[in-house]
């Protein structure tokens, strides 16, 4: 991927801030596939086996990566971006279990060991062609893995590749990313497509209290035995 992605994927880390020391259960670390805190399902969502070993393209600032590990499994967050690798090295720097790699998903996902689960929220399989995400993914899921995505539900009538525009700073024109919508049902037809069973595909809707209404789509399929 070219390096002016890199530096739109560190310059929009800047303005993202650090998550909560504790969530609103008194927990200090947690998994939130919504972009809504204290919101939707957990990490039963990867029917992971203790100690299981877990992947996160496009990991971020590694918040769930963390938790995971914290859970006993052997966690492996993938980034394009160094600078919000950083931010996890400097906010769980003595978390067990936690790998990390600066490398771009389908390069990684290439040569990988095989996973128990692999998942993505909001991050490197929003802006990877489905086509080429799914069929990288399904040749390291372990028999019976579980491969799970979040990310913004399409726009209707607004599908297939889109462009988001990543900011670069006050001096340079934004980064132009791809990024891949379809509706629930054709997401359950490309896990169908690409060998994924128990594929489903549906919209969280966003709490009840607040004035954002936007849900959150849920991908999950399943590697055959």
């Amino acid at each position: 991927m070219p390096d002016t992605c890199v530096a739109a994927w560190d310059t929009y880390s800047q303005g993202q801030g650090q998550r909560r020391k504790i969530n609103a259960r008194g927990e200090s670390t947690w998994f939130n596939w919504t972009q809504y805190p204290d919101h939707g399902p957990g990490a039963e969502q990867l029917s992971l086996p203790h100690g299981g070993r877990v992947l996160d393209l496009g990991c971020g600032s590694g918040g769930n990566l963390a938790h995971l590990a914290t859970l006993g499994m052997r966690a492996v967050g993938v980034d394009l971006s160094p600078a919000q690798l950083a931010k996890t090295r400097e906010r769980w720097p003595d978390t067990r279990g936690m790998e990390l790699h600066q490398r771009e998903a389908l390069d990684y996902l290439a040569s990988a060991q095989p996973f128990d689960a692999i998942y993505s929220v909001f991050g490197a399989a929003y802006f990877t062609d489905p086509t080429l995400m799914l069929p990288a993914v399904i040749k390291r899921l372990k028999p019976g893995g579980v491969v799970a995505m979040s990310q913004r539900p399409a726009v209707q009538g607004c599908y297939g590749c889109q462009a988001s525009y990543i900011p670069r700073g006050p001096d340079d024109d934004p980064a132009v990313v791809k990024r891949w919508d379809h509706d629930p049902e054709t997401w359950e037809a490309l896990l169908k497509k690409h060998g994924f069973a128990d594929g489903t595909a549906a919209v969280l809707p966003a709490p009840a209290e607040g004035k954002r209404r936007i849900g959150t789509l849920l991908v999950r399929g399943v590697r055959g035995e």
